[in-house]
């Protein structure tokens, strides 16, 4: 249950916009607003969303600091000098981490990797790992999806001997650590386009690069390079897995990456897809955020992230069986302890009265697993539309993790109370910080201080965006063909929603796990429809009602039929 109402928003038809794309494109009225809507305006951005590949990728060189660190790995290539990829520890970093190692182990340098322990380590480059890696013989360092704020960390490195190349793509701060070099398209500087790539784009932006200046040199003058769309797999994973925009770059490497995982040949990815119940079905990015991603990602939450990138790499078929098989396990248990740690937060808000009046929700307690507490922020997001620091308490600070909505930029927000943090990092939407347990309290009072003076009533009711009013008569499989050219769906590119007139629901039924279907009505169709956890909405039979929803073919053994998908549903005053 969410207590907070949705405000259903109808994007505004842009005529103009919707004739140019038809005229130039020969492209429908609608897939042409639906192109609009995605801020997708000009022909030749439209061709290139419907029809990219990888050709169509930007240059790799535009990204500052790319060709200086490329050229310093392949020194170390040719030397046979020891490389150490490190890592964060969520689905982004094990998944860039593992291509940089499967790249650097096909041209022959010695290459190690180094995920550190969530729980005893934290997030990011840490002294005591780089002091090992630095005894165990290694000259460089690439991070991945970590390093742009580690500066302390990184002149460390520096003192010992240790060359540092952060590859990044968080947010960057004033002072960015003296590394040997930086990739992160969003630092100042950079001219490279899309600012958008996940921490594993990044890195395979950086194995693009490689590629293309060893090839210059000749390094396959015996041989064929490595074919970079069978990284695509792995890319594809950690890229939907970070909830970054699903357009531009990211979009060609998840179009491409969901057929490479179709047939994949990697022994732990293949495992991976039959523990999650996905092997005989066609993989989207849905799948991957519920059943793939989790599996993966807890092995960072609970404890040896390393088996991430193991998992990934291993050629050990007997051996990606049993690491599937524990982290299924595990995942189980992550489940227990979000309900447990979600059940508690939600205690707290109630127990605040009229919680309304808080802008922004931060609790902390020594039960909380700190590496949970971001998916138990997101939930209470998702059910009372607040920005949530949900923090898991040690003896003297806390590790926590920050959740947000549309209208407040949770970093930013971070950053104007940054005195009374020990460290922090993130996005727009997302963050974690350690904070001393006697500044928690400040921090709450100063970030809603913050937010009551920057945003209005308005700001905390979620918007459901829809993309177009359609008749249901309208609603014929060719149209549900043509929408799913859009696809794949994410983060910018959502599944296109769209708004009835008012119809009759006829036959309402609870079915399953607390899921409406219904038959909708008016005087020229009928179709039926699911609303899945919409049963505590269900209407009287035959009122009169007005649904979101999107229109999709249901398989269902062996047979194909049209349904609706409802996503909201409201009854209309007679």
């Amino acid at each position: 249950m969410n207590y907070t109402q949705t405000r259903w928003t109808i994007l505004p038809e842009k005529p103009l916009l919707q004739s140019l794309l038809q005229k130039e494109l020969k492209l429908s009225p609608l897939l042409s607003q639906l192109l609009i809507n995605r801020e997708i305006t000009q022909p030749d951005s439209a061709k290139k969303f419907l029809s990219s590949s990888l050709n169509d990728l930007t240059p790799p060189f535009l990204m500052k600091d790319l060709k200086k660190a490329a050229r310093r790995i392949i020194e170390a290539i040719y030397q046979k000098k020891k490389i150490f990829v490190f890592g964060d520890y969520d689905v982004d970093g094990i998944t860039g981490t593992a291509i940089l190692k499967l790249f650097l182990d096909s041209v022959g340098a010695p290459v190690s990797f180094y995920i550190p322990e969530r729980l005893q380590e934290g997030y990011g480059l840490n002294i005591s790992a780089l002091g090992k890696i630095r005894a165990l013989g290694a000259s460089l360092v690439v991070t991945v999806d970590c390093g742009i704020s580690d500066y302390d960390q990184v002149l460390f490195a520096r003192d010992q001997g240790l060359d540092v190349i952060i590859t990044d793509h968080h947010e960057v701060p004033e002072k960015i650590p003296p590394a040997y070099a930086v990739i992160n398209p969003k630092q100042e500087g950079c001219g490279f386009p899309f600012k958008h790539l996940a921490g594993v784009g990044v890195a395979f932006y950086l194995i693009i690069a490689l590629r293309k200046l060893l090839r210059e040199e000749g390094f396959w003058s015996q041989g064929s390079p490595p074919n970079l769309r069978e990284y695509l797999d792995l890319v594809t994973l950690g890229t939907v897995a970070d909830i970054v925009p699903l357009i531009e770059e990211n979009r060609i490497f998840v179009k491409q990456g969901l057929e490479v995982i179709e047939t994949t040949s990697r022994v732990g990815l293949q495992a991976l897809k039959k523990i999650s119940g996905v092997e005989n079905i066609p993989v989207s990015p849905d799948l991957i955020s519920y059943r793939l991603a989790p599996r993966i990602n807890v092995c960072g939450r609970l404890g040896q992230a390393g088996k991430g990138v193991t998992l990934l790499t291993t050629s050990d078929q007997v051996e990606a069986e049993k690491i599937v098989k524990e982290l299924d396990e595990e995942n189980g248990k992550r489940q227990q302890i979000e309900s447990a740690i979600f059940k508690d937060a939600c205690g707290m808000i109630e127990e605040l009265g009229q919680w309304q009046n808080q802008k922004v929700f931060v609790f902390g307690s020594s039960d909380w697993h700190p590496g949970v507490v971001g998916i138990g922020a997101s939930r209470v997001v998702e059910r009372y539309y607040r920005p949530t620091i949900l923090i898991a308490l040690d003896e003297n600070f806390g590790h926590g993790s920050a959740r947000s909505i549309e209208a407040f930029h949770i970093y930013d927000g971070l950053k104007e109370c940054r005195d009374l943090l020990e460290r922090f990092g993130g996005h727009e939407f997302a963050a974690g910080l350690t904070i001393a347990k006697d500044n928690i309290n400040e921090l709450r009072e100063r970030l809603n201080a913050l937010v009551e003076k920057s945003l209005g009533p308005e700001d905390f009711v979620p918007k459901l965006y829809i993309d177009a009013q359609v008749d249901l008569a309208k609603i014929k499989e060719d149209l549900v063909h043509e929408i799913q050219t859009l696809a794949p769906y994410g983060a910018d590119n959502p599944e296109p929603r769209f708004v009835s007139d008012v119809l009759s629901a006829n036959y309402p039924q609870i079915v399953g796990n607390g899921h409406l279907k219904l038959r909708l009505r008016n005087h020229f169709a009928d179709i039926g429809a699911i609303g899945f956890g919409l049963g505590s909405l269900m209407p009287e039979p035959e009122a009169q009602v007005r649904v979101v929803f999107i229109p999709e073919i249901n398989h269902w053994q062996g047979t194909k039929n049209l349904r609706i998908k409802m996503k909201a549903i409201e009854v209309v005053d007679q």
